[in-house]
């Protein structure tokens, strides 16, 4: 990457680029693929740093309605427990994204994980709401060095034609993650509390921290760069003047901002009349998370299918319909609403995650921590405004709030085909 300060510098780092270039073209046939050895290692590994990032990640999520009774706080009080991690993720991931560029990707994912994990045992001794923010906010912030640097090192370390997949793989492990915990919490939490039930998320994520490290293959294609934040912030000034990483990054927080929102404040609606459930059946109602699995998964044969706009444009009428089935007072109605607005989700993110990776040719760990860092500031934002929303308005407030997200997202998606469309006409124009 061309350094920001001098002539010189600036030569030598455009010759380091060309070199690296070179280096990576031709070491292209040693990279991992699908069948290859070392890919199922590294798929499953990847996998389970998704699930214990989801897991711990949003390990309260489920549990919002019994940390208010706890606390005697309201949802949206009770809110910020999933919104300040989220929050603290999106503030770090750029900060911890430089570091994996200089000490590695392994290295640092490896490091997140454990810092995360610690801090999740302590969870469950919170003696206070503030006391349990804080905690989910250092929480937050040590999760924030894996999401960038797995997106990046699948980038480095799988061959292009499979990266789509790969991602996809990683995705559909938070979706087991975020699936498992909430089911799990639900259950534990209606027979012995929330907190509880947290500390079970806490070893559940030990295990998988330490699967992790001991089956991710060691990375052959990691070249070390800069911390020197002049370097940086051209990376991230280059990335943020591309007009479509803008996009992509604008539709991560938009979509994040409607599964925040509707996950948020599901289990306060179920708890209601007139269905009235149960902690435990409600944490059973994320299964769904199941067919985000299967949609994140296969989201490389849609976009062969689609192409990237297509998907979304698929992406977004699928949550949008889930959005109006949930309106009805019906509890198959609501449960098929959660599957079309969890597999649109997952699927869209999958799309605009891996679109990411493929478009930055330089600086892919700040390009995907620009793509997390929104991503989790549409969730934090999710949480918040859709508990403003219920409260202010019930279940009707959110889905108002989800729609207006998703018509974000097919507006700025129209844009870019529009914007394509104009590129191409002008490219014949040129030649002439």
């Amino acid at each position: 990457m061309p350094s920001a300060s001098t002539g010189a510098s600036t030569i030598v780092g455009a010759t380091s680029s060309v070199t690296s270039s070179v280096t990576s073209s031709t070491a292209a046939d040693s990279r991992l693929t699908p069948g290859g050895p070392g890919y199922r290692r590294m798929s499953f590994a990847l996998f389970l740093a998704g699930v214990a990032t989801f897991a711990l990640l949003y390990s309260t999520q489920a549990l919002l309605p019994l940390v208010s009774t706890d606390f005697g706080v309201s949802a949206s009080e009770a809110s910020w427990t999933v919104s300040a991690a989220t929050g603290a993720l999106a503030l770090f991931v750029l900060p911890m994204s430089a570091l994996s560029e200089r000490f590695g990707r392994r290295t640092l994912m490896t490091a997140s994980l454990t810092v995360a994990v610690a801090v999740g045992l302590l969870v469950p001794f919170a003696p206070s709401i503030g006391a349990l923010v804080a905690l989910r906010a250092v929480q937050g912030a040590a999760l924030a060095g894996l999401p960038a640097s797995a997106t990046a090192y699948l980038a480095e370390e799988v061959r292009p034609k499979a990266l789509i997949t790969a991602i996809g793989l990683f995705v559909a492990g938070n979706s087991v993650g975020g699936m498992s915990g909430r089911v799990i919490t639900g259950w534990v939490a209606q027979e012995w509390g929330w907190r509880v039930a947290v500390a079970t998320i806490g070893i559940i994520a030990v295990a998988c921290a330490v699967a992790f490290r001991m089956l991710l293959p060691a990375p052959k294609h990691f070249t070390p760069g800069s911390l020197r934040p002049r370097v940086l912030a051209r990376t991230v000034r280059d990335h943020l003047a591309n007009p479509l990483l803008c996009r992509l990054y604008a539709i991560g927080a938009l979509f994040m901002m409607v599964f925040g929102g509707v996950y948020t404040v599901i289990g306060y609606r179920l708890t209601e009349a007139p269905f009235s459930l149960p902690q435990g059946i409600i944490g059973s109602i994320f299964l769904v998370y199941l067919v985000g699995t299967v949609s994140a998964s296969t989201a490389g044969r849609l976009v062969a299918r689609l192409g990237r706009r297509g998907s979304l444009y698929l992406a977004g009428g699928t949550t949008t319909s889930g959005l109006l089935l949930s309106l009805a007072d019906s509890l198959p109605f609501v449960l098929l609403g959660l599957v079309l607005i969890t597999a649109g989700f997952f699927a869209g993110h999958a799309v605009a995650s891996s679109s990411v990776s493929h478009t930055a040719k330089q600086g892919r760990a700040q390009a995907s921590a620009l793509y997390q860092s929104a991503y989790y500031i549409g969730s934090s934002a999710g949480s918040t405004l859709g508990a403003v929303a219920f409260h202010a308005g019930g279940w009707a407030g959110t889905v108002t709030l989800g729609l207006f997200a998703v018509l974000g997202v097919v507006t700025i998606t129209l844009f870019g085909s529009h914007a394509a469309r104009t590129r191409t006409r002008r490219e014949p124009a040129l030649a002439h």
